[in-house]
């Protein structure tokens, strides 16, 4: 599934590529991944210029000409690919055509989302309007971290919960923590000041080095091609029964609330 690295990078591509494209049409196979029917989509898309693409936590956001947005969720997984003029796409749920011929195509796994809406409609929308500052955005300072970590919940479900810090997932969070030396489960404001700061470096640090490698190795970005950041370079993350790469006692997966998660016992004590 796509966190922040790979969201930012998608964004970025598709800004560069989709720049002052007017869409023409397209072809919308799922109906339930829709706001609209397949055809008020169409025709309200019909005719807009792609003005900037960015992403807003795990959300992409395409800013159209006369104040209308179209805003894609990748839920669970999905590929976004560009289409060059002539180029016969692969399976797809969502086809959006431009009038010079190319288009893009939405490919998703489960529970994917393609809304469009006026812009005087986006402080409402409801799946959006909460999500909070990524990692990477310049308000994510460690005092705000210090803030964040007041709350009595676990530090892990802290930072996967989008109203509190847009974007990462169930990937990079086992590294982080890990390399912070905190258990996932311990409660927030148990912290200290300095072990809230380490982590707010560690954050930062996983986050770019992930998009420096160009995201998650088994996610496509907008042009199909997998980059490099793959398992060789996680840490504990998937790698139950290994040795901890720090004090080489075995890594443990252990449950924790609804998820799962990768941790040494050792370097990380509850």
């Amino acid at each position: 599934m796509a966190e922040l690295p790979e969201l930012l990078i998608l964004s970025q591509q598709m800004d560069y590529q989709l720049q002052l494209k007017e869409f023409a049409g397209g072809d919308l196979r799922q109906e339930k991944s829709l706001n609209l029917s397949p055809g008020d989509f169409l025709e309200t898309i019909k005719g807009r210029k792609v003005l900037k693409v960015y992403n807003k936590g795990k959300w992409i956001f395409i800013q159209l000409s006369d104040d209308y947005h179209l805003l894609l969720n990748l839920g669970m997984g999905a590929d976004i690919l560009y289409q060059e003029a002539g180029q016969s796409p692969e399976e797809y749920q969502c086809l959006f055509q431009f009038t010079d011929g190319s288009a893009f195509t939405c490919k998703f796994w489960w529970m994917g989302k393609a809304e469009i809406l006026p812009d005087k409609e986006l402080p409402q929308h409801k799946a959006t309007k909460d999500i909070a500052i990524t990692p990477l955005d310049e308000g994510f300072t460690p005092e705000y971290l210090q803030e964040l970590c007041q709350s009595r919940s676990q530090i892990k479900n802290l930072l996967l919960n989008q109203k509190k810090v847009g974007g990462i997932g169930n990937v990079y969070i086992h590294d982080i923590v890990f390399r912070a030396k905190i258990h996932p489960q311990s409660t927030a404001n148990t912290l200290s000041v300095s072990s809230v700061n380490t982590l707010h470096k560690i954050i930062q640090e996983n986050l770019k080095e992930a998009i420096e490698l160009g995201g998650l190795a088994y996610e496509k970005d907008f042009y199909g091609e997998n980059n490099g950041f793959g398992t060789e370079h996680f840490l504990v993350v998937y790698k139950e029964g290994e040795p901890c790469p720090e004090c080489r006692n075995t890594i443990e997966k252990i449950k924790t609330g609804s998820t799962s998660s990768y941790i040494c016992p050792r370097c990380q004590k509850l």
